[in-house]
């Protein structure tokens, strides 16, 4: 919606302006006039749009960290984010002992306390919600069978 209604006003603004009639304050007049009423649209279509995304994706992520929300969020993030942006966790996708050799390699080098008991619930979390993902697509094409090549 908010596309048709910037595409309308832009063919129309653009006519006024090839017309060669008009003087330029009334342009302008008609320019900001439209740019207020395109950007008092885009709050209510942004919310139509995120309400259909909601309902695709049910997992509901943390509006600050982008971590997905659920029981153990407020641990991970006084744990790990105290240190780094939760962009290092989004950005990665370990399994377990990939997730541990990544809090080890932490604890070694970037003076990381011991998690104790907390540590397995972190895991859990990471794994959980930012494990590998499986994929039956890896983005490539299949090899192309018994192909001939031709000289140059």
């Amino acid at each position: 919606m908010f596309a048709k209604a910037s595409l309308l006003f832009l063919t129309t603004f653009h006519q006024i302006m090839r017309m060669k009639l008009v003087n330029s304050s009334i342009s302008l007049a008609v320019l900001l006039a439209g740019g207020l009423v395109l950007s008092a649209l885009r709050p209510a279509i942004s919310r139509t749009m995120a309400n259909a995304v909601m309902g695709a994706d049910s997992v509901k992520h943390d509006p600050n960290t982008g971590l997905v929300a659920d029981e153990h969020l407020t641990l991970v993030v006084a744990q790990c984010t105290a240190c780094h942006s939760s962009k290092l966790i989004l950005q990665n996708r370990f399994t377990r002992d990939g997730w541990k050799e990544k809090i080890r390699w932490m604890q070694r080098t970037q003076k990381l306390w011991d998690l104790g008991e907390t540590e397995p619930v972190i895991l859990d979390y990471l794994v959980k919600h930012y494990g590998p993902e499986q994929k039956t697509f890896d983005g490539r094409r299949k090899p192309l069978p018994a192909i001939q090549w031709y000289k140059l």
